[in-house]
């Protein structure tokens, strides 16, 4: 299935499967929305993992994720939680290389 992108001034609605080979022209459609950008997914019915890693990036950025499927929204929040976990073991193992090499 592909994917429908449409922009009403500042708001990008998309209809479909978010997959990675449409985030190009989603992120063009954004840009051009400006700093109000809102990303309205009341008709996403699949994403791909891709898919939810730019829908958190975005959100990271200001732009308002609304209309999100629930399973969806859970999967943003898994892979948030996922990478934030990711990161404080990043920097706990290199607090720990940092302490040894100062013994």
């Amino acid at each position: 299935m592909t994917l429908k992108i449409e922009r009403f001034w500042a708001r990008v609605r998309l209809s479909g499967e978010l997959r990675s080979e449409h985030l190009d022209q989603v992120k063009t459609e954004l840009q051009k929305c400006g700093a109000s950008a809102v990303l309205d997914l009341e008709e996403v019915n699949l994403a791909d993992v891709e898919g939810v890693h730019f829908l958190n990036a975005c959100e990271e950025t200001g732009i308002s994720v609304v209309h999100c499927s629930p399973y969806i929204r859970k999967w943003m929040s898994r892979e948030r939680r996922e990478t934030t976990g990711d990161k404080r073991k990043k920097r706990q193992i290199s607090s720990e290389d940092a302490h040894r090499e100062h013994e």
